[in-house]
């Protein structure tokens, strides 16, 4: 085993560097199953079929103003093998991070109890701050129409 090297190991972060991410405003998040395996589902005719990993990912995904009440869920959509979402934070409030880890370990705890799937997420997350109106609907919409496109989807793993 190798001893850890800060020059060889470092991980550069996809975060903007300076931002809060506690703060209140509008995130377009989303998270990538590990090799972006479809355990959620699958497409049909433009309609994605939650299978039970999916239902509890919905669920999962449901709950996080329960657990974070500074936040309200805006369009969200689970698909095979990622979960797009915006995310409001109405005041400052716990991180982003902590949110999208809350939300992780919900799914991967019901995971590890009921499928042989260990290894469920891809590392990290995608997020982009939204700012402003015309950039949240164009973001809504795609959203919404995701399962529409899902053969050209650039997250899918279907060859």
């Amino acid at each position: 085993m190798t001893s850890y090297n800060p020059e060889y190991h470092h991980r550069r972060s996809i975060r903007l560097i300076g931002y809060d991410y506690s703060q209140a405003g509008l995130y377009f998040i989303t998270i990538c199953c590990h090799g972006r395996e479809c355990w959620f589902g699958e497409i049909k005719n433009g309609v994605m079929i939650l299978n039970d990993a999916g239902n509890i990912a919905n669920e999962c995904w449901s709950d996080i103003p329960t657990h974070f009440p500074n936040v309200v869920l805006h369009e969200f959509i689970i698909m095979p093998n990622h979960i797009h979402g915006v995310i409001e934070l109405k005041e400052p409030s716990k991180t982003i991070g902590s949110i999208v880890r809350g939300f992780k370990i919900g799914v991967t705890k019901w995971m590890r109890q009921n499928t042989n799937v260990f290894n469920v997420w891809q590392r990290n997350y995608w997020e982009h701050i939204i700012r402003n109106e015309n950039e949240y609907n164009r973001i809504a919409q795609y959203i919404l129409s995701n399962p529409q496109n899902w053969e050209h989807d650039q997250l899918t793993n279907i060859k």
